[in-house]
């Protein structure tokens, strides 16, 4: 009995022990994988790290001297005009709507002319009847001249006959300047057309009572056309020396002509804080109607530089700076610079860089200090 349980103990001794080694065994198997996946991921990473980035780049090219800026404007008239009545009145019709082309002495509008119309024949009525009063005592003066010299009548007759004449004669005149005047207000009920040109804008309808002098109409005269622009402060300061620019169709840019520089400005829009500049058109093609839009290139004033695209510019220590390529051992080097001018699609660089240089162009927000690059994509 005693034999029997000692022989069962140490069976269950041994077996525990030979589990126990079988779970060191997958503990410590399980170990050695867990290391060695580490130290795989270990040398991927250390392959990626040194495995050198790509960037796309572009050769520095020479410092610009001459800045010039491709600036949109719009065609407009020479001369625009603000069309209304002399008299006020009710308007009986306006025949033009905006757009249409009229040519000179077109009727535009009317005005109701009865009361024009009463005043000029009774104007007319009174100068007939001034004519044959001063036409009778014409006669009548003859007369006393003929028998004067006779002794037939008295020399007061005579005077008062002259006073009689020269008192028609001088309501005569009255009535024709009455009568010119009744015909000019008579006239002044026709609104028409002064020049040759395109209506831009209406500002009256029929029936509406409009005052003496009050806008009815615009009109753009068709015979000369100005490019106009908004310039900035700088722009106008370099545009002074200029005398001459040509002017292309913003959508088709191959259909060109030739401007005059008309006039600046003398002070700024208030809300925009631009200069309005005005270019005289020299035989302007048909393309180049009113409201066209166009384009100029300007001068600006400023410092020139080095051209290079916006998304090259990075910061060093809170100034402007760009990655520069070491062609040697392709390397980075960021390098301080400093900014001529910039807009949103470019950069000239006064200061930093030399011309022939290799510059980064895309990326630059990852880019670090001596990091190892190889070149990509670049415009040599």
């Amino acid at each position: 009995m005693t034999d029997t349980f000692a022989d069962l103990a140490r069976q269950a001794i041994s077996h525990i022990i030979s589990s126990c080694k079988i779970t060191h065994f997958l503990i410590g198997l399980i170990l050695l994988s867990f290391l060695i996946g580490l130290n795989s991921c270990g040398e991927k990473q250390q392959k990626v790290a040194l495995s050198p980035r790509p960037v796309r780049f572009v050769i520095a090219p020479q410092p610009t001297l001459s800045i010039f800026h491709n600036q949109t404007g719009e065609i407009r008239a020479h001369d625009e005009l603000t069309l209304g009545f002399r008299l006020g009145g009710r308007l009986l019709t306006r025949r033009v709507e905006v757009g249409d082309e009229v040519k000179k002495g077109e009727l535009l509008a009317s005005l109701e002319s009865e009361t024009g119309e009463n005043q000029f024949n009774s104007a007319r009525a009174d100068l007939q009847s001034a004519i044959v009063s001063e036409q009778v005592a014409a006669a009548n003066l003859r007369r006393m001249k003929i028998l004067m010299p006779s002794g037939a009548i008295a020399r007061v007759q005579l005077d008062n006959a002259m006073a009689d004449w020269q008192s028609a004669l001088s309501h005569r005149q009255t009535s024709e300047n009455a009568l010119k005047n009744a015909r000019e207000n008579l006239d002044w009920t026709r609104l028409t057309a002064p020049a040759p040109g395109i209506i831009t804008q209406v500002s009256a309808s029929s029936g509406q009572v409009v005052g003496a002098g009050q806008t009815v109409v615009n009109l753009a005269e068709a015979t000369e056309l100005d490019a106009v622009f908004d310039l900035s402060e700088s722009q106008v300061r370099a545009l002074k020396n200029v005398q001459s620019l040509n002017v292309s169709l913003l959508s088709d840019p191959a259909i060109t002509t030739h401007g005059i520089l008309r006039d600046i400005s003398p002070q700024a829009d208030p809300q925009t804080r631009t200069w309005r500049v005005r270019i005289s058109l020299n035989n302007p093609p048909r393309a180049m109607a009113l409201g066209a839009s166009v384009q100029a290139p300007l001068p600006e004033t400023g410092l020139g530089g080095i051209r290079l695209p916006a998304s090259s510019l990075s910061q060093s220590g809170g100034t402007p700076a760009v990655f520069i390529v070491d062609r040697r051992n392709l390397q980075l080097e960021m390098r301080p610079v400093i900014i001529g001018r910039f807009s949103t699609r470019e950069v000239f660089i006064s200061s930093g860089i030399r011309p022939g240089e290799t510059v980064v162009t895309a990326g630059v927000s990852k880019l670090r200090q001596g990091e190892k690059v190889s070149l990509g994509e670049g415009q040599e």
